[in-house]
């Protein structure tokens, strides 16, 4: 087995953008082991998303190798990727993307009740995920009802609830506020601690210098 828990191979991308080809990507390659926490800085338009995007089974490259525990994402057929996605990686953005007509709990449990969770079981086990990231006593508020860090704690708990191996973050705290922007980034460094394999790409070189290591990207 592979010494890494994510590998990229040698990943190219490219976008269209009218007549012209962006090439954000080129022949980039990365090991994270198990267990690390990397953080992705870089200006705009150098990939960053596409790369959490790829290495989360949402996007392919056009080209590369991308491996989870040294088996191919992209060798799987849709139900292979589709299980990877819901069971193997949790996934924060820098929005929230809570469903407003649910509450906290039943946001969170929303990713078991596609998998194999009864309802019992998943309200369960949302209410012992709330309770780690300090939002038991809200989770019968609504969306609208929890201030902007609430929410994007609501939102890491959502991401946690099938135990994912790694979790991938996209600019979580770039709506908050620098007080919420720590408390977010700190529940990040805990659950790392806790064994969980943690990217996050973040502008903010205070956070990223508090990571395991520092990836850059820079314009092709």
């Amino acid at each position: 087995m592979s010494e890494y828990l994510v590998e990229l191979i040698n990943i190219n991308k490219t976008f269209k953008k009218g007549p012209a080809v962006i090439n954000v990507l080129n022949n980039f390659n990365l090991g994270v082991e198990k267990g690390q926490f990397i953080s992705i800085v870089g200006p705009s338009g150098v990939g960053k998303s596409a790369l959490l995007h790829i290495i989360g089974g949402l996007e392919r490259p056009d080209s590369g190798i991308v491996n989870f525990e040294g088996r191919g994402v992209y060798k799987q057929k849709n139900a292979g990727l589709d299980s990877y996605r819901n069971n193997e990686v949790g996934f924060v953005f820098q929005f929230h993307y809570l469903l407003n007509d649910f509450t906290a709990i039943e946001n969170v449990m929303m990713p078991a009740m596609i998998g194999k969770f009864s309802k019992n079981e998943a309200g369960k086990r949302a209410a012992e995920i709330l309770e780690k990231v300090g939002m038991s006593d809200r989770e019968s508020h609504y969306p609208m009802e929890l201030s902007g860090g609430e929410q994007q704690r609501v939102a890491v708990a959502r991401a946690l609830m099938n135990n994912p191996k790694l979790l991938l973050a996209d600019e979580p705290t770039g709506n908050l506020d620098k007080k919420n922007s720590y408390g977010v980034f700190e529940l990040f460094k805990k659950l790392n601690e806790e064994g969980v394999t943690v990217i996050l790409v973040t502008h903010d070189e205070h956070l990223s210098g508090l990571s395991d290591k520092e990836i850059k990207l820079e314009k092709v």
